[in-house]
């Protein structure tokens, strides 16, 4: 089991770095500190290497979004600290980052955010039934919202990993775009005074001791 674990971590990190096309066995092997003979008695192919790197990726995921469920909190605040949760993810493990890369270039496999979407969109409904969200702002498309946040937050991760080490943290920058998201970018069409607008996560707490 050992042995397999590091296997994938080793997989991972190369999918991570080079995509499906740009790894093969003889890196990971290398990378992992053992054979290609002692590789291929655990793994026989490329597939099946990517495939446990996936699965990893989901399951470290899914564990994620466990331990999140058990709080109590509103579901507007829950959707939020969900996508929070998940770039971190992408941020610190290099199984997530390759399950979102693998899933985009293996056509036919399970796409990473399978394995939340359905979460995210269910906890947008009761949102949107308990009045938290605006009138207009309808469970699918604020799951599109959330889809473009996640997805823009990788391609953030990936042009500023391995450049400046001092780079943001994409979960701080996640923060302010939802801040923009929950309190508007337009003063006009509220009609409120910017000072009059409570912070985002104060909307979203707000919501929570309503409901």
């Amino acid at each position: 089991m050992r042995t397999r674990q590091a296997l994938v971590r080793a997989a991972a990190e190369e999918f991570d770095l080079y995509g499906y096309d740009g790894t093969t066995l003889s890196r990971i092997s290398s990378v992992a500190g053992m054979s290609l003979g002692a590789m291929t008695f655990h793994f026989p192919t490329k597939v099946h290497l990517a495939d446990a790197v996936q699965q990893e990726g989901r399951a470290v995921t899914l564990a994620a979004l466990e331990r999140l469920a058990v709080e109590p909190k509103a579901p507007l605040r829950m959707v939020i600290d969900l996508t929070l949760e998940l770039t971190r993810l992408m941020e610190q493990e290099p199984t997530v980052r390759s399950a979102i890369r693998l899933g985009r270039e293996r056509p036919g496999t399970e796409a990473w955010s399978d394995a939340w979407l359905p979460m995210v969109r269910g906890l947008l409904d009761r949102a949107y039934e308990s009045g938290q969200l605006h009138t207009d702002a309808l469970p699918a498309d604020v799951t599109t919202l959330v889809e473009h946040l996640t997805s823009g937050a990788e391609a953030y991760l990936r042009t500023r990993m391995g450049s400046d080490p001092a780079f943001e943290s994409a979960v701080a920058q996640l923060k302010r775009v939802w801040h923009l998201a929950l309190v508007g970018v337009s003063a006009e069409a509220s009609g409120v005074p910017r000072q009059a607008d409570p912070p985002a996560w104060e909307k979203a707490d707000q919501g929570e001791t309503a409901h």
